[in-house]
């Protein structure tokens, strides 16, 4: 190699530059990055949000366009059920009439060949 030039150096490794973040004024204490960023460090910026919970704003010309962050699992109870129910239309009387035809005509399920 000619002197002055510099070349790659063996057994170096070259890291990434850290995306640029700021934090922005919010409950979450979300940081926020440009588009271009997050397009360049996007496994980076979803391993921070997988192993460290951190959540992003991502900005496309300075506006804030979408976040980033954990997903909170979904919770539906028991008595979620009950009011999903209780707020759905009541069946006219020929809807039950109709189910009860219906099962009337469903065929039985034949005996096991291996006993009970």
């Amino acid at each position: 190699m000619k002197p002055g030039k510099k070349g790659k150096s063996r057994g170096r490794k070259h890291s990434k530059p850290k995306p640029q973040t700021h934090t922005v004024p919010s409950v979450k204490g979300s940081r926020v990055i440009s588009a271009t960023e997050a397009a360049r460090s996007f496994s980076e910026l979803l391993d921070r949000v997988c192993y460290r919970g951190e959540t992003f704003v991502i900005e496309r010309g300075g506006e804030p366009v979408c976040e980033m962050s954990p997903v909170t699992p979904l919770r539906f109870t028991g008595a979620d059920f009950l009011t999903l129910l209780h707020s759905l239309p009541k069946p006219d009387p020929g809807y039950w009439d109709a189910v009860e035809d219906r099962t009337k005509q469903t065929p039985a399920v034949p005996e096991s060949p291996w006993g009970s």
